[in-house]
């Protein structure tokens, strides 16, 4: 038999296994069982009605029987972890909620879910509080409803699963790219065109690794595209939407640094230095103030849009920036229409 974790993003694993030429018939539920490590038979039956358990491209249910040399693809929302969540009653902004599941406008500083050095004080310990009769969020996983994440200190929209089949369908679509996902971000720099697309696969540093970079012959890194428009022109940085058409971590910030146009105060990805604009101590004075302004990067995830799980009707949420991002853009509007340089 041969066995492989396929892809693995990092909220959803991608499985492929190739049935042995001599396998006995056996239900696919119990077969996959069998073979994936901390994989419970009921989440691969909710994943089956889901659709998301596939035999030869086409879903099945968990009574399938596999067949020699059957070649089988399955999507999980999730990985396993090992440590306990703990519920925090921590307050959340919901702009949306159903049975199904609920939609948060997620404050810049706030962690998304546990991992290292961040145990406690995520969103999820406080989903775990607020949602706490329901069975997902009692189950033992660390990262429960979880389908995408945005970064620490990226403020915006997500949505969480309520039920293991809106998890397992809201999965596969993120994972099948039938999202629309928008962010705004402040920018160094000018650019030449008013849109444009950046492509190259993004993976690990190298030099450092809790960065990202850019692999643009491919050889490394799992490919990865961001289109932008340009919203504002600010003198020396530039308002921009990012419209995502992968989801790979740290996508727009790595690929704006990799175009030379790093996000205004990413410490991460040399935005927190001055990297347009005069020489006078007046204008680096402005920007020292701006970058205290916003002590964070200057990024927004702005909309979201998908279809429901259960009811198939399209949906769409938009929030308006944040404080600290509108009191940045304001004041280069100030200053550009008032500078003497």
């Amino acid at each position: 038999m041969q066995e492989e974790l396929f892809e693995q993003s990092e909220l959803y694993e991608h499985y492929r296994i190739v049935a042995d030429k001599g396998q006995g018939l056996l239900r696919v539920d119990k077969f996959l069982f069998n073979r994936l490590e901390h994989v419970s038979r009921n989440k691969i039956q909710i994943a089956a009605k889901a659709g998301n358990v596939l035999v030869n491209g086409i879903a099945v249910k968990p009574n399938y029987r596999v067949k020699p040399a059957d070649l089988i693809t399955v999507v999980l929302p999730y990985p396993h972890h090992e440590f306990e969540l703990i519920p925090e009653n921590i307050p959340i902004n919901i702009i949306y909620e159903d049975d199904h599941l609920l939609v948060v406008n997620k404050d810049a500083g706030m962690v998304v879910h546990p991992g290292h050095g961040n145990y406690t004080g995520t969103l999820v310990n406080a989903l775990a509080w607020y949602l706490k009769d329901i069975p997902l969020f009692r189950s033992g996983e660390i990262r429960p409803g979880l389908v995408h994440r945005i970064d620490k200190d990226t403020s915006g929209i997500l949505v969480i699963a309520k039920t293991e089949i809106a998890l397992n369908k809201l999965a596969r679509q993120f994972y099948d790219r039938k999202t629309q996902r928008t962010y705004q971000a402040v920018v160094w720099g000018g650019f030449d065109e008013p849109e444009g697309t950046i492509t190259g696969h993004i993976g690990r540093s190298v030099k450092d690794r809790l960065k990202m970079q850019v692999y643009p012959g491919g050889e490394n890194g799992k490919p990865a595209t961001t289109h932008y428009r340009v919203l504002e022109k600010l003198g020396y940085v530039s308002l921009a939407e990012c419209r995502l058409e992968t989801g790979r971590t740290h996508q727009i910030r790595v690929h704006m640094e990799y175009i030379n146009h790093p996000i205004f105060n990413d410490m991460r990805y040399g935005g927190d230095k001055i990297l347009r604009g005069t020489v006078f101590a007046k204008y680096r004075q402005f920007v020292e103030n701006c970058f205290e302004i916003i002590p964070r990067q200057a990024l927004h995830a702005k909309s979201l849009g998908f279809k429901h799980p259960l009811t198939g009707k399209e949906l769409y949420f938009d929030s308006a920036l944040p404080p600290d991002m509108e009191q940045l853009i304001i004041r280069w509007r100030n200053y550009i229409s008032g500078r003497d340089d």
